[in-house]
C-alpha cells in the first residue's frame, strides 16, 4: 500500500486524511521534516510515497491527478507531491537538500480558480519546495493540468474559507467525466457515444472493472459479430453490425475508464494498442467468409481494405515521428522548434477557427468511429461487396486527402530532423538482412543522392515489384527479376540516414509493394484456398508493424534486431513469396499451404516476442489513445 505523509500540524476538521484514504494511501502523520524524512525512507521500498501539507485544500480529483497516475515517476499539485519506487532516492536528496536550506522564504500562491482571490501563505509548503529542489536537481516532476479543480495551501482560516468556498463551487465529478473523453475526436464518437459511454466507463469504475476487462469484452463482441457475418444470412449481418457498433462502445470506454480511473498499465497499453485492428480485420474476414457462402468471393477486397487501412496507418506514424522534435533553422544560424511553418499549416490553422470546418475535415479521414458506423450501417443493410467497395473508396480518398497535405507539408517547410526522427523512421521501414548487407555495400555512394531521390528509389523499386507481379506471368523469370530489384532499390533507400523532407514516405512505401505483392500474386493464381492464405500473411506482418509502432511510441525503441530478421524484413517477405509463387502456382497446388507456413510461423515468433515485451516490467506503462476515434 503507497504511504501518504502529512506534514505539519493537524488541521481540526479537514477531510484530507480520508481523502487520502479514499485514493488507496496508508495516512502518516509527521511535525516536522526530519519526522517526514524519517517515515518516507522506512516506507516500502517498492511502493509508492507522496508528500502532502495538511493545511491542503482541494478537490479528491486534483489528488487524485497527482497522486496515482503510474504514468510519471514523480508528480505534484500545489500542496502534494509524489514519486515513484524509480524517483524514491531522488525524493529523500531533495527532502534533505531542503531540510538543510532552513524553512523557507514566505511565497505568495494564486488563489483558487475563478475566486479572484490570492491565498498568501506564511511560508511556502515543504512539498512544493521538494517539488521545485526535485526539478533542479534532473528530476522531472509533472504537474497535471487542474483546469478548474482546487488545490491550494491557504495561510489562514479566512483563506482556508475561501478555497472551501470555491471547492464546493465546482462539481469535482463533473470535471472527472469531462475528462475521461478524449480532447480530440471524431464527430461520430464526440456526438454519438461518449455522450453516454463515459458513464458506462464509470459504472465499471464503481463495480472494479478495469480497462482491461473492457478491452477484452470488446475485443471478444467484435469476434462474435464477424461469426455472425460469416453465416451469410441477411439476420447475421444485422446482428453483426449491430453488435460491431456495440464494440466499438466498449472501445471508447476502455480508454474512459482508463482517465477516469487513472488505471495505465503496460498490459493495457498492449491490449488497446492491438486489438482495434485484430477486431476490424476480423471483421473484414467475417465478411469475407459469410460472402463465400452466398456464393461470392471477395477476399480479394477483404485483403485490399486491409492493405489501404494499414498503409494509412503507417503514413501517420511515420509523418509524426518524422516531425517529432524536429526543427527549423533561423536566418541567424539557430535552430528553432518546428512549428506550423508551411502554407498548408497556415491554412489548416485558419480553418481551425471555423468551426463546422473542423469536424469536417475530421469525418473525411474516415477514423475509426466514422468507418465503423459505416462498415455496421452497410452490413446490416446491403452486402459485403458494396460494404467493401464504400470502404475502400472512403480510405482511398481519405489516404490521398491526408497523404497530399502532409507532402504539402514536407516540401514547403524546411525542418531538420534529429537523431530520434531518423531512428525511427529506419525502424519502421523493417529491412532485414537482404537490405541491410546491400546499403552497407552501398552506403558511400548514397551519400551522394539528391535530397528526394532515397524515395523516389523506394517507389521505383515498389511499384516495379508490384506491376511486375500484376502483370508479368507468374511461371516465368520476371516477379523474381523484380523482387531482386526491390531488395536493391530497398536497400539503397535506407542506405543513408532518413532526414530529407519526403524520406518519411519511405516506410509507407516499403508496406505498399510487399502488402500489394501479396495481394497480387495471391489474385492472379487462382487457386482456391490462396487469397484467406495471404490474408493471413499480411494481418501476420501487419500485426509486427503495428507493434513496432506501439514500442516506439512509448519510447521503448523497436523490436530486437534477432526478430526482424527471424522474419526476413519487408524485402526478404517480397521476395520468398514471389519465388513461391513462381515454383509453386504453375502446379496448381501447394501456394495456399505455403503462404499459410509462412503466416503460421511469422505470427508465432512475433506474438511471443511481443507479450514477452509488453508483460515485462520494462515496457512503458501507458494507455495508447490510438487512432482519433
Amino acid at each position: 500500500m503507497p504511504t501518504a505523509i502529512l506534514t505539519g500540524p493537524p488541521v481540526p476538521g479537514s477531510p484530507l486524511e480520508g481523502h487520502l484514504r479514499s485514493l488507496g494511501y496508508d495516512v502518516r502523520t509527521a511535525p516536522g521534516t526530519e519526522e517526514a524524512h524519517g517515515l518516507l525512507a522506512a516506507a516500502p521500498a517498492a511502493e509508492r510515497v507522496a508528500l502532502v501539507d495538511s493545511r491542503f485544500v482541494g478537490h479528491v480529483h486534483a489528488l487524485r491527478l497527482a497522486l496515482t497516475d503510474p504514468r510519471f515517476p514523480a508528480a505534484a499539485v500545489p500542496g502534494a507531491l509524489t514519486a515513484q519506487p524509480e524517483a524514491r532516492a531522488a525524493l529523500l536528496g531533495a527532502m534533505a537538500a531542503v531540510t538543510a536550506e532552513g524553512p523557507g522564504t514566505p511565497a505568495g500562491a494564486a488563489g483558487p480558480p475563478g475566486t479572484g482571490a490570492t491565498v498568501t501563505a506564511a511560508r511556502e509548503s515543504f512539498a512544493d519546495r521538494v517539488a521545485t529542489a526535485l526539478d533542479t536537481r534532473g528530476t522531472g516532476v509533472h504537474r497535471p493540468e487542474l483546469g478548474s479543480l482546487v488545490a491550494a495551501v491557504p495561510a489562514d482560516q479566512d483563506a482556508r474559507e475561501r478555497a472551501e468556498t470555491a471547492v464546493a463551487a465546482v462539481d469535482d465529478e463533473a470535471v472527472r467525466l469531462r475528462s475521461a473523453v478524449k480532447a480530440r475526436d471524431g464527430f461520430f464518437t464526440t456526438f454519438a457515444v461518449s455522450p453516454y459511454s463515459r458513464y458506462l466507463a464509470r459504472w465499471c469504475a464503481r463495480r472494479g472493472l478495469t480497462p482491461n476487462q473492457v478491452t477484452t469484452a470488446s475485443l471478444l463482441t467484435a469476434l462474435i459479430a464477424a461469426a455472425c457475418a460469416a453465416t451469410g444470412t441477411r439476420g447475421g449481418y444485422v446482428a453483426a453490425g449491430a453488435l460491431l457498433l456495440l464494440s466499438f462502445v466498449l472501445d471508447c470506454t476502455d480508454g474512459q475508464l482508463a482517465r477516469y480511473s487513472l488505471q495505465y498499465s503496460t498490459m493495457g497499453a498492449w491490449l488497446d494498442a492491438t486489438f482495434d485492428r485484430a477486431k476490424e480485420y476480423a471483421y473484414y474476414a467475417g465478411l469475407a467468409l459469410g460472402a463465400a457462402r452466398g456464393g461470392d468471393d471477395v477476399w480479394a477486397l477483404a485483403l485490399g481494405a486491409m492493405v489501404l487501412q494499414t498503409c494509412r496507418h503507417v503514413v501517420d506514424f511515420s509523418f509524426n515521428e518524422a516531425n517529432s522534435g524536429a526543427t527549423v533553422p533561423s536566418a541567424a544560424g539557430a535552430t528553432a522548434a518546428a512549428g506550423p511553418g508551411s502554407p498548408t499549416a497556415a491554412l489548416s490553422s485558419r480553418l481551425d477557427r471555423v468551426g463546422w470546418t473542423v469536424w469536417a475535415r475530421r469525418m473525411i479521414v474516415l477514423p475509426i468511429g466514422e468507418r465503423w458506423a459505416m462498415i455496421a450501417v452497410l452490413t446490416a443493410l446491403t452486402t459485403p461487396r458494396t460494404v467493401f467497395y464504400a470502404l475502400l473508396a472512403g480510405c482511398a480518398f481519405a489516404a490521398c486527402y491526408t497523404t497530399a497535405g502532409r507532402v504539402l507539408r514536407s516540401v514547403t517547410r524546411k525542418a531538420v530532423r534529429g537523431a530520434h526522427a531518423t531512428q525511427a523512421l529506419a525502424d519502421l521501414a523493417d529491412s532485414g538482412p537482404l537490405a541491410t548487407g546491400t546499403a552497407a555495400l552501398l552506403r558511400r555512394p548514397a551519400r551522394r543522392l539528391p535530397g528526394p531521390l532515397p524515395f523516389v528509389i523506394a517507389f521505383i523499386g515498389g511499384a516495379a515489384v508490384v506491376a511486375t507481379a500484376s502483370f508479368a506471368p507468374l511461371d516465368g523469370p520476371w516477379p523474381v527479376l523484380a523482387a531482386l530489384l526491390y531488395v536493391l532499390t530497398s536497400g539503397l533507400a535506407v542506405a543513408r540516414p532518413l532526414g530529407g523532407a519526403l524520406d518519411w514516405l519511405v516506410p509507407p512505401v516499403f508496406r505498399a509493394a510487399e502488402y500489394g505483392t501479396v495481394l497480387v500474386l495471391a489474385a492472379r493464381s487462382e487457386v482456391n484456398g490462396a487469397l484467406p492464405a495471404a490474408f493471413g500473411l499480411v494481418a501476420a506482418v501487419a500485426y509486427h508493424h503495428y507493434d513496432t509502432v506501439y514500442r516506439i511510441r512509448g519510447g521503448s525503441g523497436a523490436p530486437p534486431g534477432w526478430l526482424v530478421r527471424a522474419v526476413g524484413g519487408h524485402e526478404g517477405r517480397t521476395l520468398a513469396v514471389t519465388v513461391l509463387a513462381a515454383v509453386l502456382v504453375t502446379r496448381h497446388s501447394g501456394f495456399p499451404l505455403a503462404l499459410t507456413v509462412l503466416a503460421a510461423v511469422v505470427a508465432l515468433v512475433v506474438l511471443l516476442e511481443s507479450i514477452r515485451f509488453w508483460v515485462s516490467s520494462g515496457a512503458p506503462a501507458v494507455h495508447d489513445e490510438g487512432e482519433t476515434a
